[in-house]
């Protein structure tokens, strides 16, 4: 691991600010992928601006009717809420499906939406990857690409998104405020947040570099049956698949998105007016544009067939 310089920042627009005036300086929260990556030297700020102590650790009604999360509230607090179980629970059991007990106490609500990719070849430094350095080529394609996208990608890079909770973020039509240094803010619905890759991967979302992370809204709670489904290679402490987030209604209309199928959560709006047609007709649609590979091609059916079993546990 390089060296670093450390600060604890006052409040949000402070740790924007030592943000904004120091190249290369980045903020730090529970640490749980950052680290990782900085030991791998895949990341190297050469400062760490800590904003655990910005009181940005609670959830509170919203006077719509939703709910807000600070952006410091941890995984695991996020999914025992019981406004959440009761009212979101696509989140919190996508919040469960992810990683382990020890991450999930640590892990927070905004670094769980900026997680980088599990792509081998990203985390391989003596490999090309435009994610990791930009111009410079994409090993996965023409690679190993089993876990990777199958809709879109592009030429620069086929990686995949691996949050759980933005799936789930996704469905349930949450938005994402943030503060800059001088103090104004904004609000990103989540379907804006997070970019394809096209000829620039390693811009992963529509954040500003000294933009910072203090919410994540939930509109009013939509009703009906919430169920996530997690397709991985072992019971546990293993990235999708393919995962599928839905919110099913009584009358068999609802709503669905994808993980571990693109570069961000995968929800396509129209789609789901097929959704009392079943899984195939709301997949068909859904992936149309997929362009999956001999080694992923699976995705497609194992997408509708996980879909098909939400949909099945929901009804039941």
């Amino acid at each position: 691991m390089k060296a670093f310089t450390y600060e604890r920042a006052a409040t949000p627009a402070q740790a924007a600010s030592a943000v904004a005036g120091r190249p290369g300086a980045k903020f730090i929260a529970g640490g749980t992928n950052l680290l990782d990556l900085m030991k791998l030297q895949i990341e190297a700020p050469v400062h760490l601006v800590d904003v655990n102590g910005l009181a940005l650790d609670r959830i509170e009604p919203t006077p719509e009717g939703g709910l807000r999360i600070g952006a410091l509230v941890r995984n695991t607090d996020l999914a025992a809420d019981e406004r959440v179980r009761r009212d979101y629970g696509v989140l919190s059991r996508a919040l469960l499906a992810g990683a382990s007990g020890q991450l999930r106490n640590k892990a927070t609500t905004a670094g769980n939406l900026l997680q980088r990719t599990r792509c081998p070849y990203f985390y391989d430094t003596d490999q090309p990857c435009n994610k990791r350095r930009p111009g410079s080529g994409c090993s996965a394609i023409g690679g190993v690409t089993r876990q990777l996208a199958v809709i879109g990608g592009s030429k620069s890079c086929i990686a995949t998104n691996p949050s759980d909770m933005a799936v789930a973020m996704r469905v349930l039509d949450a938005s994402v405020e943030t503060v800059r240094p001088d103090g104004r803010t904004r609000v990103i619905p989540i379907a804006d947040f997070h970019r394809l890759p096209g000829d620039t991967p390693h811009v992963e979302t529509t954040l500003e570099r000294d933009e910072l992370i203090t919410g994540v809204t939930l509109p009013k709670p939509v009703g009906g049956t919430h169920v996530y489904r997690k397709i991985r290679d072992r019971a546990s402490y293993a990235f999708a698949l393919v995962s599928v987030a839905a919110i099913v209604q009584r009358d068999g209309s609802g709503r669905v998105a994808l993980g571990g199928v693109a570069h961000k959560p995968w929800r396509v709006e129209a789609a789901e007016a097929a959704m009392p047609q079943g899984a195939r007709a709301v997949t068909a649609r859904l992936l149309a544009d997929a362009q999956p590979t001999h080694e992923n091609a699976f995705k497609l059916q194992l997408a509708e067939r996980a879909l098909a079993a939400a949909i099945t546990q929901a009804r039941s």
